[in-house]
């Protein structure tokens, strides 16, 4: 897969405020400072498209972008990735947290072009509860998701593979909807983009 553009279309903060067009969008959540933003700059090669922050909780809007893919086969097409406010972040008010898990849910419901969520998940983190829990919530409502672990290159090949499968017996998804990478390094982004390419 090879990215032809890539560019910032808007920021909404309500679900109602998102395109209509029918675009393919794919969805990208997980907890605050898990790298979302990272993994995205690396997916389409353009490193200062999606802003990254140290400071948790810093994304409070849904952030929109659009791709311009050549397939393997030599045809083209559009994609939209759509990156979401992290969640897990406790220094914000009851009503904030609220507001944000309301503005996920509704970016994610009834959305015929939503054609695939990516759960990015911290390889040296366990799974917890909320992530067990969001991604019951993708299968109730149909929505074709993936684990996408983020942030292996903290680890060394026989330990982070180790981790791989650990935390991979975890989890309520077959092997190949669960993906180890690096934003910094470049692991498994090819991995990444071939499994989009057939949600897609």
């Amino acid at each position: 897969m090879k990215v032809l553009d890539a560019r910032f279309e808007t920021s909404v903060a309500e679900p109602g405020e998102l395109p209509r067009d029918g675009l393919p969008e794919v969805a990208f959540l997980g907890r605050s400072n898990v790298g979302k933003s990272s993994l995205l700059n690396r997916l389409v090669g353009r490193r200062g498209l999606a802003r990254t922050s140290g400071t948790p909780g810093k994304t409070r809007l849904v952030q929109l972008y659009r791709v311009e893919l050549r397939r393997e086969d030599g045809s083209q097409r559009a994609v939209r990735l759509v990156d979401l406010p992290g969640y897990g972040y406790a220094r914000v008010s009851k009503q904030e947290r609220e507001r944000w898990r309301e503005l996920v849910e509704g970016t994610l419901t009834a959305r015929p072009a939503l054609r695939a969520a990516l759960l990015l998940q911290d390889l040296r983190r366990d799974v917890g509860e909320d992530e067990t829990l969001l991604l019951a919530w993708l299968a109730e409502r149909g929505i074709p998701s993936f684990v996408v672990f983020t942030k292996c290159d903290k680890l060394a090949p026989m330990q982070r593979a180790r981790r791989v499968r650990e935390l991979g017996r975890t989890l309520p998804l077959p092997a190949d909807r669960v993906i180890a990478t690096s934003a910094e390094k470049g692991l498994g982004i090819d991995t990444l983009w071939t499994a989009l390419d057939a949600a897609l």
